[in-house]
């Protein structure tokens, strides 16, 4: 075997193709790591505020979104979070958790990486970075790949290049012309977890709440693609965002609406009502003790006849219109903040046609998608972390199986 031929080729050095690499080279497959960026792990990086919410305890398949959705559930139950905390706590790297799940770094994000680097350097894996890949080829018992160092052959080339979001740290559509090359469909792509935007004429309203943040219900869809979360909206200058967005940006596509519950588990109809009858504050005084009083300002901005009303002058059923409209929001996104904003990319490599147990093709023997290049995409909150590893794991552990002789 020359000095440029491997059992197999991981390109991409990301979560789930550093992850994938080391797993391979600790089970003594001769393995290169290949990435065109200048610096590893550049998601890993910024991700949590650069403290990495590097999984969540309470991952299951139904926080994955594929238009092939029973597909995750293998590589997620063969490889855990707690697999993932395992490995975390032997390199002794101290953690915590925030809510619903969310696992942290106490310090830098830096940690998960060296994590990652020392075991790719445990398993003898050859990194060669920056280095882009010009070509790939199909050959004879394995792949031939044009690089900036030369010519590479290898028996099984594991795609793990990621998705297009944050081209500003190397996103490109790389696996995606991959896979059409060999024959595979893609499911269109789309930005994902990502910041919704308005009409600007609508939005002028809304635009002086920028930085105004407080706990919604929110949804869209319907049936199998309907979204419902309760998180955390935030207003921006040109629409919306925080976790409560970015989770149901998911769900969303264009032209379909958002419904938003601004006081999520009260009856706020019942309120102003019984208020009526013990307050005599202006209505907009009122609101300001069941919303933000920035929220309240807004909302009756276009009616301050009304606002300035005293309460008991108020008629009963306007106040129940009021609270229907906070409490059922009805708004249309114009669009979203795109792949510079989007922390992952939906759709990707068609799961119909890969394996379920090794994600490897079931059109050409010895190639396989990792990570965010396939159609899985997770919430919000360390799920899409935990795909990369299980996924990397699933596959790492079928290179295994199929490592040529010698």
């Amino acid at each position: 075997m020359s000095d440029l031929s491997f059992d197999a080729v991981v390109v991409g050095a990301g979560a789930a193709g550093l992850h994938c690499a080391a797993i391979a080279g600790q089970r003594g497959l001769r393995v290169l790591l290949i990435d065109h960026a200048e610096e590893v792990a550049q998601k890993i990086r910024i991700s949590g505020g650069g403290r990495c919410n590097f999984t969540n305890r309470e991952t299951t398949p139904a926080n994955f979104l594929s238009a092939n959705p029973r597909f995750c559930r293998s590589a997620l139950a063969r490889y855990t979070p707690q697999d993932f905390i395992g490995l975390v706590r032997r390199h002794g790297i101290a953690w915590h958790e925030k809510h619903r799940g969310q696992l942290f770094c106490d310090d830098s994000s830096e940690a998960i990486i060296a994590m990652l680097l020392r075991e790719c350097a445990q398993g003898q894996v050859a990194h060669w970075q920056p280095c882009a890949v010009h070509a790939v080829r199909g050959a004879h018992a394995g792949f031939e790949l044009d690089t900036d160092r030369g010519v590479v052959h290898s028996a099984q080339l594991v795609i793990a290049s990621g998705g297009l979001s944050i081209p500003k740290i190397g996103a490109t559509d790389f696996g995606y012309r991959i896979a059409r090359q060999f024959g595979h469909a893609i499911v269109p792509t789309r930005p994902a977890l990502v910041p919704l935007t308005f009409d600007p004429v609508s939005w002028a309203p809304f635009a002086p709440l920028s930085g105004l943040s407080l706990e919604v219900r929110i949804e869209t869809g319907s049936g199998h693609a309907r979204g419902e979360f309760v998180e955390d909206l935030l207003f921006t200058h040109r629409g919306l965002s925080g976790p409560a967005v970015l989770q149901v940006s998911s769900y969303w596509h264009a032209g379909t609406p958002l419904q938003i519950d601004l006081a999520p588990g009260r009856d706020l109809a019942a309120e102003l009502v019984a208020a009526k009858r013990a307050s005599r504050r202006k209505l907009v005084n009122e609101m300001a003790e069941l919303v933000p009083r920035r929220l309240a300002e807004a909302w009756l901005g276009a009616t301050p006849e009304l606002a300035e009303r005293p309460l008991p002058e108020q008629r009963d059923r306007d106040l129940a219109l009021l609270a229907e409209r906070l409490q059922r929001w009805a708004l249309k996104p114009q669009g979203t903040e795109g792949y510079r904003k989007a922390e992952v990319t939906a759709g990707g490599v068609d799961t119909r046609e890969l394996s379920s147990q090794s994600l490897q093709s079931q059109r050409v023997a010895g190639l396989y998608f990792i990570g965010e290049v396939v159609d899985v995409t997770g919430w919000l909150g360390g799920y899409n972390f935990q795909w990369a590893w299980a996924s990397a794991a699933a596959c790492a552990g079928a290179l295994a199986r199929a490592a040529p002789a010698g």
